[in-house]
């Protein structure tokens, strides 16, 4: 028995002690194949996965270097039967392997002859092989690959897809590095990426995961399609292009609500594609309009459920998932595993912000307790209408005016979720409001004078949570979210990442309603970040000046 950070239980969960002098490195050295679950003050509760410890085997950890990891870390004897539980589960993982074949095209071959048979046996693999070819191989549908490797994950048998990619239409991609070149974690996520073919990137907001894609790019050198959350987005990842790349204006497109270019490089919104009329995605064309050579999904987190169903029948294409976090919401992230890809390189938030990528960050809750008459109406509240009427706590202005002031010359964000609200904050703090209603050339200016420092302040819905690059932004107030979303609390903190050119700290404040849902949400939304390394501090809205130093 050692004196370590970590209780290995017999139901797969990890307690790890936050205030041991080895919790840091445990941390790192856990992060690849177990799952945060609960961050409270003292102790974490991580959990083991199958597709936890499957992500980890394709991104090329084996089962002895998970349970040396456990045994390392452990201040018990490690269950024994758990130890074996994740050598088995880890094993599982290429036990099938799709290959090709110069005969019979796509062909599912068995490492495990047995495996083969109970997958054939399942009702849900019927339809998608072809003829059996011996006791290890079965020829697949080449149209079912995608769904296949679906299939195969639920069975618990995920395949290692070795089937190879089309080269896809050729064109001349390079990186312009002049006076810049890639950072070496940015260089290791594209080699990750090549060495495994298709797969997922998880990277920090800010750290330069559209430096990713674009050396990927360079390095594939051929047609890419590149899909994005909006249109704004959109238009950062065409401009960031054209100042690093050899690529100009011309040779990249932009298919949106109000554009449908289609060139050799183009930039679609999940939006569009997405977009039903009589019952069809009428815009999925798109996806055989060239041969593309090259996928990117930016933020893949926020795939919409239909683009999987469209993903399934684009496995012979190259594909790039860029992140800040896999979790999803809608507990997809199996189909993340199998339609995208693993993940192939994921840098931890500290690790990135201690070699200076990235700009350190100080979160704080700040709690306010509401006034009796509001205090009423919360608790005769129907349940649906509870987290609504506690994120719009009325008092939640003062609180955002105090912080505003406590920063004041800094470059701040006010977020949040509810309309009402933002518009009330807006005009309370005589700052511009951007909501999914604010036109995409009213937002590029808005977000323009804010970069430039024309404006200080802005109020800003969700649809700054992700893919919106203001370097400038150095604190966010998050006055509602939604709910208890792990994602967004990770994209909000992103905003204000971007290192400072003064070497300032970033502050985070979340403003939340004491003995309500919206403190059960915040701690919730907390995970995510408590996994990569930081911590809330937690004060009274009376008590602001006790916050961490704005300095």
């Amino acid at each position: 028995m050692t004196d370590g950070p970590l209780i290995v239980q017999s139901d797969k969960t990890l307690l790890l002690e936050v205030d041991h002098d080895l919790a840091d490195a445990c941390r790192r050295a856990i992060a690849p194949f177990a799952e945060l679950e609960r961050a409270p003050e003292h102790v974490h509760t991580y959990r083991l996965t199958p597709l936890g410890l499957w992500n980890a085997r394709a991104a090329g950890h084996d089962a002895e270097q998970v349970i040396d990891t456990l045994l390392l870390y452990s201040r018990y004897p490690v269950p024994h039967a758990l130890l074996v539980d994740v050598a088995e589960t880890m094993s599982r993982y290429g036990r099938l392997q799709l290959v090709s074949d110069p005969v019979h095209g796509l062909v599912l071959h068995a490492l495990d002859r047995a495996v083969l048979a109970e997958v054939m046996r399942s009702k849900r693999t019927a339809g998608l092989f072809g003829a059996r070819l011996d006791e290890t191989d079965v020829v697949v549908h080449a149209s079912e690959r995608g769904h296949l490797k679906q299939v195969l994950v639920k069975l618990g048998w995920p395949a290692e897809d070795l089937a190879g990619y089309v080269d896809g239409e050729h064109h001349d991609i390079a990186l312009e590095t002049d006076g810049w070149s890639l950072r070496p974690y940015q260089q290791q996520a594209i080699d990750g990426f090549f060495h495994g073919g298709s797969g997922v990137v998880v990277l920090p907001c800010g750290a330069g995961k559209t430096l990713v894609g674009a050396g990927a790019m360079a390095r594939s050198s051929t047609t890419t399609l590149i899909l994005v959350t909006n249109t704004v987005s959109a238009r950062q990842w065409r401009d960031e292009l054209v100042a690093r790349t050899t690529l100009t204006e011309d040779e990249i497109g932009e298919y949106s609500g109000s554009r449908k270019e289609i060139r050799p490089v183009t930039i679609a919104t999940y939006q569009v594609l997405t977009t039903k009329r009589k019952g069809v995605y009428s815009h999925l064309e798109l996806l055989d309009a060239r041969d593309w050579g090259l996928i990117v999904y930016d933020e893949v987190h926020l795939l919409p459920a239909p683009v999987f169903r469209m993903t399934a029948d684009l496995q012979a294409r190259r594909r790039l998932g860029l992140t800040a976090t896999l979790v999803r919401e809608d507990g997809r992230e199996d189909e993340v595993f199998s339609l995208i890809g693993p993940k192939r390189f994921d840098a931890p938030w500290k690790d990135i912000e201690s070699q200076g990528y990235i700009a350190p960050a100080l979160c704080t809750e700040v709690r306010l307790t509401l006034p009796d008459h509001e205090r009423m109406t919360y608790a005769t509240a129907e349940p649906e209408d509870k987290y609504r009427l506690a994120a719009t706590a009325g008092g939640k202005n003062a609180v955002v005016d105090r912080i505003v002031r406590r920063h004041a010359g800094e470059q701040t964000l006010v977020i949040g979720q509810y309309l009402d609200q933002l518009h009330e904050l807006a005009e309370h703090l005589d700052a511009p409001l951007i909501t999914g209603e604010t036109t995409v050339r009213e937002r590029q200016r808005l977000f323009g004078a804010f970069r430039t420092g024309e404006l200080s302040t802005l109020v800003v819905s969700k649809v700054a949570n992700f893919s919106i690059d203001l370097p400038e932004a150095s604190v966010a107030i998050q006055v509602s979210g939604s709910f208890g979303s792990r994602q967004e609390e990770a994209q909000r903190l992103g905003r204000i990442m971007r290192p400072k050119g003064d070497g300032r700290t970033a502050h985070f404040y979340a403003v939340v309603a004491r003995d309500t849902v919206d403190q059960e949400f915040a701690a919730h939304r907390q995970r995510f970040l408590a996994e990569q390394g930081y911590s809330y501090t937690i004060v009274d809205a009376e008590d602001l000046d006790q916050a961490p130093d704005p300095a």
